[in-house]
């Protein structure tokens, strides 16, 4: 298999060696997206992840940008490589399929602001990507998920599993997928890659069709702690910068250390070790430690629920109203439901997650004790490693999928996954999140970790495939 990475038909590297053999005439944008359209078809349809293909368009789009950087216009860190959009997100003139069979599928007529910002750095879409109908939990049976490349007879997760398998196989070094309960972070940490979900108000989110407009959040997928603040910079709008600022120890950083939290998430034992590695290597690293408590935030996933599932039905109302019968069954039932949850249900929510958000600010800072202010909350990504399918959003299996990733929705914070090792042949990740736009924090605890973290290997195409 012929992958991107260090270059084409080599070993998978970041997006700073991408840049430096595109400047170094080692290869061209147009022979990185051939590679990356080449990887993407070859794990088809082992992976379900492809919704779309962008072969000539993306192909004539490097070609200009090998000209353009010939001629001495060089748009920055991002410029000839290639991404992966997820199937609700719009680019101009592709199909915007929602992973439904709802309606009649048209190309959209312009791209995302994202997309746009993406593209104006220099970024090529080589493909949609494959999600959970409408992000909403719940496959289309004519649709499928998507598989995961570390073992395809488990999942990659939901919604953005697509967007979280294409980067673990190495097809693309860059995906955008959208997060409104743990749909970055989920399939990020089934699969084995770096996985965001920013303050919501830092990501435009024009063009991209919404869940629950009060938790939706757009983020990315990346092989690196590095590559995701990149992209994060192109997206948020500002100048794409390296990050050579990144701390080289986690000296004076705070960690808050939810113990009772992650005893009520009941991880498996693989998940629980890959956490406490995590905490231990924090603590050689120089960080400070504070044992914290998270009970007074544990009903959070209840009141999310109660915003998504309403939010939800208003948004396809129109949609049920035309062709109820071109939902996958879950996904329709869970539609229905959203209409019958009493208003004052709703109510209730809304003022919980404002209280919620306060609090949550006044707890990161130390309000029970000025000791206990804190940085970054560290946790599990996920209680559990990749299943074989995705479980129900509202089974018990998917409310404890949901138990360390939801609450961040709820208080408009930001979180990240960060892989941590693989154990019987399936990654297990961490997560670490921060106070609402202290961002930065988060991005500059995260690489200081990283760089002492366990390997992810890159799967290969199986030879059945």
């Amino acid at each position: 298999m012929t992958r991107t990475g260090g270059g084409p038909g080599g070993s998978p590297g970041g997006v700073r060696q991408l840049a430096g053999g595109l400047r170094s005439g080692a290869f061209s944008a147009e022979q990185l997206v051939a590679a990356s359209l080449k990887a993407l078809t070859a794990w088809e349809p082992t992976l379900n992840a492809v919704a779309h293909l962008r072969s000539e368009a993306a192909t004539a789009e490097a070609r200009a940008l090998d000209a353009e950087l010939a001629g001495g216009h060089d748009r920055g860190p991002l410029h000839g490589i290639p991404v992966a959009i997820k199937d609700l997100i719009d680019v101009a003139d592709a199909p915007t399929g929602y992973g439904s069979r709802v309606g009649r599928v048209d190309t959209a007529p312009r791209d995302a602001e994202l997309v746009r910002r993406l593209r104006e750095a220099g970024a090529v879409v080589v493909a949609k990507t494959n999600l959970l109908e409408y992000a909403y939990g719940a496959v289309h049976p004519e649709v499928g998920d998507t598989r995961n490349p570390h073992d395809p007879t488990r999942t990659a997760g939901g919604s953005s599993g697509g967007s979280a398998a294409a980067v673990a196989a190495g097809c693309v070094p860059l995906a955008v997928g959208t997060d409104t309960g743990g749909s970055v972070r989920v399939p990020a940490a089934y699969c084995g890659v770096v996985g965001v979900k920013p303050t919501p108000t830092r990501v435009p989110m024009d063009g991209v069709f919404p869940l629950a407009w009060s938790l939706d959040a757009a983020g990315a997928l990346a092989r690196r702690i590095e590559d995701a603040a990149l992209l994060h910079d192109v997206i948020e709008g500002r100048p794409a910068r390296w990050g050579e600022e990144a701390p080289s120890s986690l000296e004076g950083v705070t960690i808050g250390v939810p113990h009772d939290w992650v005893d009520a998430g009941s991880p498996t034992p693989a998940v629980r070790a890959a956490w406490e590695a995590a905490v231990a290597a924090a603590e050689r690293g120089g960080a400070r430690l504070v044992e914290v408590s998270f009970a007074a935030f544990s009903d959070l996933n209840e009141a999310l629920l109660d915003l998504l599932l309403p939010e939800a039905s208003v948004i396809h109302e129109d949609h049920v109203g035309r062709n109820a019968a071109g939902y996958g069954p879950d996904t329709l039932a869970q539609i229905e439901a959203g209409f019958d949850l009493p208003a004052v249900r709703y109510v209730r929510a809304r003022r919980r997650q404002e209280a919620a958000q306060q609090a949550f600010a006044a707890w990161m800072d130390g309000a029970t004790a000025p000791s206990a202010r804190i940085d970054v909350l560290l946790s599990p990504a996920v209680p559990f490693q990749a299943p074989a399918h995705d479980p129900s959003v509202h089974g018990e299996e998917g409310a404890s999928e949901m138990h360390f990733s939801g609450p961040f929705n709820l208080l408009a914070a930001p979180a990240l996954v960060l892989p941590w090792g693989v154990a019987e042949g399936l990654p297990a990740s961490i997560q670490l999140a921060a106070r609402k736009d202290d961002d930065a924090t988060l991005f500059s605890v995260a690489r200081a970790l990283e760089s002492v973290a366990p390997r992810i290997p890159v799967p290969k195409v199986r030879a059945d495939s």
